[in-house]
């Protein structure tokens, strides 16, 4: 777990540490037996207010949004309802403001001789919150769903768009009265009856963007409750045995708790991003924080469900911990009009007015001048007419094209990422993604051989990595993988094609099955060297075949997404014993190795191919058909927001990986659940894009009146190899669930 549970930034982290700690010491022993009373609470903010955390987003205090949200995730970790969320909304919402009511209160607040109470009024995009009403200074009308109104000294409400009013909740004309809400405690309704109120202008405070911080901080807490009910269902399910086991071996538990932890770092990353780049002045926050409430609304919801029915019984009794949680998700995730509100902003950026496109992200000063460098390279050398002769043909010969990977070839790139001892360029992490991004969007074909050329590198004899790696950095040789056969797919362990030893040649036998890159030079083989070794992967070497070798019948067949691969059988092929890479018996290290190494950037080679596609389907989207378009479509609106949301999940996904990948190797793990999230959201982008477009994008290629040449189909037909290759989802959610979080095997 330490590469999830990292921070990046060490200040965080020890505020996340310290706050944890306090918590645990001073209100987890009272908070968790029963619902809190408004003087607990009072007393635990007070503690809390003591230790600073009520200063945070004031123009005098330190810290900005990013703390805010990690107090706010440490308090949903702890079912701790201090006040938290209103104070910081009071200071984001009025710290500049020179009304003498308003700096009087900011003070008495951050000295704990003030609480407030928040409510967005009328702006609240929930019609049921309520209004208020003003004339002659007094207020009358009812709030609802307004937070620790019952321990709170003052009443902090948005008017309107240019103004907020400050209501002492111990004056005249107020009433506070205690509402349940999924069976919790916490929430007030503020009835008020001609009730003295201050105004307070809003100044340049946009409070639009007041109530998309609200929102974030909001989810903020509904993740620490989440990701700590999901601690206790992982610890739970370590513990709990049935049938003579404990219940964490069982796949079903294993995959419940992978997805649970998938969509955790989702929504830990896409908030973490949304922070960052509010407290660096960077408009792109808005759109993030959008993206995580949109991806959170069902995201975090599921979470819940799926630990309560992990605790299966226990987790109903109203003395566990886990029904606070639950609650708190849902209180969170529904409230300032939730995931619903959240994408119609991303909808209007994305489609209204033409729209606004997916955003860059900033890859670092390396990173964003190699992208220029990418993208002038392609408008020099594939556009005109070598792009379009390209395009015209049959998907099937758009896989791959000798001609380009010479011509990549010539600039040193199909090595970006290697060291400098084999020629290559090492470039960093983000400076790969630099490249998979432009050459996706530039609808280029595959380079490299990318696994092959990783294990020469790790395991490859000097002479090996001699005479293969050119090839392979020039763009000439192809490698193809012959791993999986009829009975050994996922389980390579049980592969049968045999290879003995026969003086200064070794004697291959057998079949392989599903090789896309048959047609390759060389075919990187997985064959079995000793049948009797336990367990069985350690009886398995690694091979280059020349794939002009005798005794080689390749037998093509079409995929259903218009690829191909191929049946190939191998009858007494002989090859020199230097083609073993890794020792005899050493393949499984070669293989798994290889494999892990690159499978930290493929979840981020699968979403930028779903980000491109994307942008192609959201320029259908807006394109006007008369005086409308399917952006008008209130379902299309969401679908696209909702598509938007977890694209961003993916991408940021990817970035960790990179990230992780600077510091090392991504573990497998990470790589794992980066790869399982993308492949199944380039399944929903395509199943949604048939539904969007309709019948006419669900013509094939070269089909009359096809749209982009069958693109949409085309794509989703091709998404089903991504949950396939490279180690099944399933095979990927078991090693989620037994390397991130210790489930026994």
């Amino acid at each position: 777990m330490a590469a999830i549970e990292a921070s990046n930034d060490d200040v965080a982290g020890v505020l996340r540490d310290s706050l944890r700690g306090f918590l645990d010491e001073h209100w987890r022993p009272l908070g968790l037996a029963a619902p809190s009373s408004p003087e607990e609470v009072s007393a635990i903010w007070r503690k809390l207010v003591g230790l600073g955390v009520a200063a945070l987003g004031a123009e005098s205090g330190e810290g900005g949004l990013a703390e805010i949200l990690i107090v706010m995730a440490e308090l949903g970790r702890a079912g701790c309802p201090a006040p938290m969320w209103s104070a910081a909304l009071a200071n984001l919402a009025i710290s500049g403001s020179q009304v003498d009511v308003a700096v009087d209160l900011l003070d008495r607040l951050q000295s704990a001789k003030a609480t407030v109470a928040f409510s967005f009024g009328a702006l609240d995009p929930d019609a049921g919150t309520g209004a208020v009403e003003v004339a002659d200074l007094k207020a009358k009308g009812t709030l609802r769903f307004v937070e620790a109104a019952g321990g709170a000294t003052h009443l902090l409400v948005v008017l309107d768009q240019a103004q907020l009013a400050l209501i002492n909740l111990g004056g005249p004309g107020v009433e506070c009265v205690a509402t349940r809400a999924m069976g919790a405690w916490g929430l007030y309704e503020v009835r008020l009856n001609e009730a003295p109120l201050t105004r307070i202008p809003a100044g340049t405070v946009d409070l639009d963007h007041l109530r998309i911080k609200g929102r974030a901080m909001l989810t903020a807490r509904a993740h620490g409750a989440a990701r700590r009910a999901f601690e206790l269902a992982v610890d739970y399910a370590k513990e709990r045995h049935q049938f003579g086991q404990p219940i964490g071996r069982f796949q079903a538990i294993q995959h419940k708790l992978a997805d649970c932890l998938i969509a955790l770092e989702g929504v830990r990353l896409i908030l973490d991003h949304a922070a960052r780049l509010h407290d660096g002045g960077e408009g792109g926050w808005r759109y993030f924080a959008d993206c995580a409430s949109a991806f959170s609304g069902h995201a975090l919801r599921q979470v819940s469900l799926e630990i309560q029915h992990t605790f299966g019984a226990i987790g109903y009794a109203e003395e566990h911990e886990a029904p606070i949680h639950f609650k708190r998700v849902h209180l969170d995730t529904v409230a300032l009009g939730g995931a619903s509100d959240a994408k119609s902003g991303l909808a209007a950026r994305l489609l209204d007015a033409g729209g606004v496109g997916l955003p860059q992200y900033d890859l670092g000063s390396a990173g964003n001048a190699f992208r220029d460098q990418i993208r002038f390279w392609l408008e020099q050398n594939w556009t005109g007419d070598t792009k379009q002769a390209f395009d015209v043909r049959p998907f099937a010969k758009r896989e791959f094209d000798a001609g380009f990977a010479r011509d990549i070839g010539e600039t040193g790139w199909i090595g970006l990422g290697w060291p400098k001892q084999f020629g290559g360029q090492a470039r960093s992490p983000l400076e790969q993604i630099a490249f998979m991004e432009t050459m996706e969007r530039g609808e280029a074909p595959r380079i490299g051989a990318a696994i092959q050329a990783n294990a020469l590198m790790m395991f490859g004899t000097a002479a090996q990595q001699q005479k293969y790696l050119p090839e392979i950095l020039r763009g000439e040789a192809m490698h193809g993988m012959g791993y999986s056969e009829p009975q050994a797919g996922s389980d390579l362990a049980a592969l049968r094609t045999s290879a003995a030893r026969d003086g200064d040649h070794w004697v291959i036998n057998g079949q392989k099955i599903w090789t896309t890159t048959w047609w390759g030079k060389y075919m990187f083989l997985a064959a079995r060297t000793d049948k009797d070794t336990k367990p069985p992967h350690a009886g398995i070497s690694m091979f280059i075949v020349p794939m002009d070798s005798p005794g080689i019948t390749v037998r093509p067949s079409a995929t259903m997404y218009d690829g191909t691969f191929a049946n190939i059988f191998y009858d007494n092929v002989r090859i020199p014993s230097e083609n073993l890479v890794g020792g005899v018996n050493g393949g499984w290290k070669v293989l798994t190795g290889a494999l892990a190494f690159e499978r930290g950037l493929v979840g981020g080679g699968i979403v930028l191919k779903v980000a491109h596609a994307f942008e192609q389907l959201r320029l259908h989207v807006t394109a006007k058909q008369g005086d409308r378009s399917l952006a008008d479509d209130p379902m299309i609106r969401d679908r696209m927001a909702t598509l938007a949301s977890e694209i961003e999940i993916g991408r940021l996904l990817m970035m960790h990986c990179a990230e992780l990948a600077a510091d090392g190797m991504t573990p497998p793990e990470y790589g794992a659940i980066s790869k399982v999230f993308s492949g199944e959201l380039m399944e929903r982008f395509g199943e949604a894009a048939l539904d969007i477009l309709g019948m006419r994008a669900a013509l094939s290629e070269q089909m009359p009146g096809a749209i982009d040449n069958g693109r949409f189909e085309q794509n989703l037909r091709h998404s089903l190899m991504w949950v396939i290759s490279i180690g099944t989802n399933e095979i990927q959610r078991s090693l989620i669930a037994q390397r991130a979080l210790g489930m026994p095997r």
